[in-house]
Formats: structure tokens, C-alpha cells, sequence
């Protein structure tokens, strides 16, 4: 019994010191989540600005890379050069595999912060919901609606993270999609068009 109890001890000391850091993280969290929020607005308004009513065949087809986004535009570019050295469809591969592992990893925070942000704001919940029922077992009323307090805002910032998050990633996950098509299909119409050029390749 007395090893019993001496887990619990132990267990119930690990857990309440596990709060601060958990507000900690959370307080971090919504910081960088604001941060990030000033980014997307601004990525989304360049796409609207630059993607507006264009047509990606017939632009990539012209050459016309400026109405891309930037990771388009360069990898446009990159393609053209790798078309003309030895080996170009190697090479070109290798390009659009590192350029959509790049895209793809940019994501990876967000969606490590759908997951994150709810679990830590039910971590944040249920501590101070333990320490809420001790407290009230010695009638410390004062002190148990001060833990619910916690409890219950450390819910709602935790479950906002995860929503927001969600939202970005579900955004940006569709302009990832559309700028690894885009890139795949500039690669075929570059190759294409040195492949009909054999001059070039000599």
C-alpha cells in the first residue's frame, strides 16, 4: 500500500508540474499562430493577384512565368536551364521531386499544430480539473473556480489552435497541390518543346 501510494504521489507531482509549461506552449503557440495569420493573408493576396483569371497551359506554353508564384516561377526557370545540360530528364526529375518535398514540408508545422493545439488544451484541462477536485474535498471554493477558470480557457485556446490551423493547412494544401501540377506540366511542355529541338541538344 505504501508503494501504491507513493506512485500516486509521484504521478500527481509529474502532473501539476506539467502546467506551466502547458500554458507555456499554449501562450507560444497562439503568439506564432498570430504571426502566421499576417503571412497567409499576404500569400493569399499575392495569389489572387498574380493567378487572376489566367490560363496555366497557355501561359506555360508562352513561357510567361511572371503570373506564377514565386516557388513556380524559379522552378520555371530552373527547368529551362537543366533542359539544355546532358542527361536533362534525370536532372529534371530530381528538380520536381526536391522542389514538391520542399512545398510539401513547409506544411508540416501546421499540421503538427492540428494535433498539438487541442491536445495540450486537454492536457491543460484535465490538471487543473485534479487539482479543482482536491480542492474542493477541503472546501476551498476560491481555489477550485480558479482551476475551472483554467481549465475551461485552456479548452477553448486549444481547440481554436487546432480550427485555425486547419483552415490553413486546408488552404495551402490546395495551392501546394496546384503549384506541383503546375510545375509537372511545365516540365512536359519545356522538355517537350528541347526534345522537338534536336539542334540544341548537339
Amino acid at each position: 500500500m505504501e508503494i501504491t501510494a507513493l506512485f500516486k504521489s509521484f504521478i500527481y507531482l509529474v502532473s501539476s508540474s506539467l502546467l506551466t509549461p502547458v500554458l507555456f506552449l499554449l501562450s507560444a503557440l497562439i503568439l506564432w499562430l498570430i504571426m502566421y495569420s499576417g503571412n497567409f493573408c499576404g500569400l493569399w493576396i499575392n495569389r489572387k493577384r498574380l493567378t487572376n483569371d489566367i490560363d496555366p497551359l497557355l501561359a506555360l506554353t508562352n513561357q510567361t512565368f511572371s503570373n506564377f508564384p514565386p516557388a513556380v516561377r524559379q522552378c520555371c526557370l530552373q527547368l529551362i536551364e537543366l533542359s539544355k545540360q546532358p542527361h536533362a530528364d534525370l536532372a529534371v526529375t530530381h528538380l520536381l521531386r526536391e522542389q514538391e518535398h520542399h512545398l510539401w514540408k513547409s506544411l508540416d508545422r501546421l499540421k503538427m499544430l492540428i494535433r498539438i493545439g487541442p491536445g495540450l488544451g486537454l492536457i491543460g484541462t484535465l490538471i487543473p480539473m485534479g487539482t479543482g477536485l482536491a480542492a474542493l474535498s477541503q472546501g476551498d471554493l476560491t481555489r477550485l473556480s480558479g482551476d475551472l477558470v483554467i481549465a475551461f480557457t485552456t479548452t477553448v485556446v486549444g481547440l481554436t489552435l487546432g480550427l485555425v490551423s486547419y483552415f490553413f493547412f486546408t488552404v495551402q494544401r490546395r495551392w501546394t497541390e496546384e503549384d506541383v501540377k503546375n510545375m509537372e506540366l511545365a516540365a512536359e511542355i519545356i522538355m517537350g518543346d528541347y526534345v522537338n529541338r534536336p539542334d540544341e541538344r548537339q
